[in-house]
């Protein structure tokens, strides 16, 4: 199984993976990516383990590479839209986890939504796609305000002082992040500069990983539920295994809207 080190969703899946193999009957072997060991190596070593099958968490893969893969080893990709001939694929509707997001900010009042990208992460097309759908449905195509951004807290400092740094009546009054992790730093970061969450700017993240339920943070997020999708694809890997699986298929999980106290009414709606 691989997975990046650095975020923290991928560890809450890998917590979820191991308690559906341990009534399986089978182990995990864990090899991780990180910006200096990319996929290509993380596979390599668990290749060398000789497993069953491969489960890949989020993998920045291409698909002729995933494609090629699959030819020596049966393999699960989790969290990725990447598909390949043979490939088994779990994931969240990230299309339904943004309008699940917009929903909620548009009947709080808010019209001025942002969204900061996660750059080319895996999913951020999905997730940048399924909020320009969600504001073109609410009918705020001219309210749609697309920010830079990548998968990690300093990408949401930078657009919290990008953000503050426009002219009030340029502000968005609700900002979504493509992760908690920038959501996090977009949060304490207006917090020091003296913006008001949720009063004048409401924040919201992806994912609801642990430090979004904190007290101190409480963020309004969405789940994609890692219990299920850490048991189906656990299940569809021991399904290859022993010989008992159906042909491939994507498996979409609907994704849950966890609602706390960094998001309320849009403050010109008051």
């Amino acid at each position: 199984m691989t997975f990046w080190l650095h975020q923290t969703f991928h560890a809450a899946l890998v917590d979820e993976l191991y308690a559906a193999a341990r009534p399986s009957g089978y182990d995990l072997v864990l090899s991780g990516t990180t910006a200096d060991r990319p996929v290509a190596e993380a596979v390599e070593s668990l290749q060398h383990e000789r497993c069953g099958a491969m489960i890949l968490i989020s993998p920045d893969i291409t698909r002729n590479r995933l494609a090629r893969l699959r030819g020596h080893l049966p393999t699960v990709v989790v969290g990725s839209d990447v598909k390949a001939r043979g490939v088994d694929l779990v994931r969240a509707d990230d299309d339904l986890g943004m309008d699940l997001l917009v929903r909620h900010l548009v009947e709080l009042g808010h019209e001025r939504i942002a969204f900061v990208d996660g750059g080319d992460a895996v999913m951020s097309g999905s997730r940048r796609t399924g909020y320009e759908r969600a504001m073109a449905a609410h009918g705020l195509t001219d309210g749609i305000d697309l920010v830079g951004g990548y998968p990690t807290e300093d990408a949401g400092v930078r657009a919290a002082h990008e953000l503050v740094a426009r002219p009030r009546r340029r502000r968005p009054t609700a900002v979504l992040m493509h992760n908690d992790m920038a959501a996090v730093g977009m949060l304490l970061t207006l917090r020091g500069l003296g913006v008001d969450v949720p009063g004048e700017m409401s924040v919201a993240g992806y994912d609801d990983t642990r430090i979004a339920g904190l007290a101190t943070i409480a963020l309004t997020t969405v789940s994609q539920d890692p219990r299920t999708l850490a048991t189906e694809s656990l299940g569809r890997a021991v399904a290859r295994i022993e010989g008992s699986a159906a042909d491939p298929r994507p498996l979409v999980v609907a994704p849950r809207l966890v609602v706390r106290s960094t998001t309320g009414p849009s403050p010109r709606g008051r």
